[in-house]
C-alpha cells in the first residue's frame, strides 16, 4: 500500500470510529511532507461541506498560510465528489490519487453518482445588474487579483 494512501485510510478509520461521518479520509503532500490531513466530519459538524478532502485542504492551507496549494498532491480514500473536485481545482492541487470510485461509494449508500448523472434545475439568475455593479467595484479596486 502507498504510504500516503495508508495515512488517508487511517484518517478515515479514525473518523468513522468516532462517528464523525463516512469512510472518507484525505492527505495532502508537498515535496514528500504531509502538510494536511482530514476526514469526513459531516455528522459531527452538522455541515454537508465537511468532506475529507475539504478538511485536508483547510488544514494544508492553514499550515502553509496560503490558499494556493500548487505543487501539492492529494491522496483520498474515494474519488472526489463534484464539490471536492471543484475545491481541488480552486486550490491548484497538482495531482489527485483516489482509492474507491463513484460506483463504490454508490454501493455503500452515498449519492455522489447522482451529481454526475442528473441535471440540476434549482438555479435561477436574479438581480444580475446589481451584482454586476459589485463585480465592477471589485475589479476596479487597485491591486485586486481574482481567485
Amino acid at each position: 500500500m502507498d504510504k500516503y494512501m495508508e495515512i488517508a485510510v487511517e484518517e478515515a478509520r479514525k473518523g468513522i470510529r468516532a462517528g464523525h461521518g463516512g469512510p472518507f479520509g484525505s492527505v495532502i503532500v508537498k515535496d514528500g511532507e504531509v502538510i494536511g490531513k482530514g476526514h469526513n466530519q459531516v455528522i459531527i459538524n452538522n455541515d454537508p461541506t465537511c468532506h475529507g478532502e475539504m478538511m485536508a485542504i483547510h488544514a494544508a492551507c492553514k499550515k502553509l498560510g496560503t490558499f494556493d496549494l500548487t505543487g501539492c498532491e492529494l491522496y483520498t480514500t474515494a474519488e472526489p465528489c463534484p464539490m471536492c473536485a471543484g475545491a481541488v481545482r480552486w486550490a491548484n492541487i497538482s495531482r489527485v490519487y483516489y482509492g474507491c470510485n463513484i460506483s463504490d461509494t454508490d454501493s455503500i449508500g452515498f449519492r455522489d453518482k447522482q451529481f454526475y448523472e442528473e441535471e440540476c434545475s434549482i438555479f435561477e439568475e436574479l438581480d444580475r445588474d446589481i451584482c454586476l455593479e459589485l463585480f465592477e467595484e471589485y475589479r476596479d479596486m487597485s491591486g485586486r487579483k481574482a481567485y
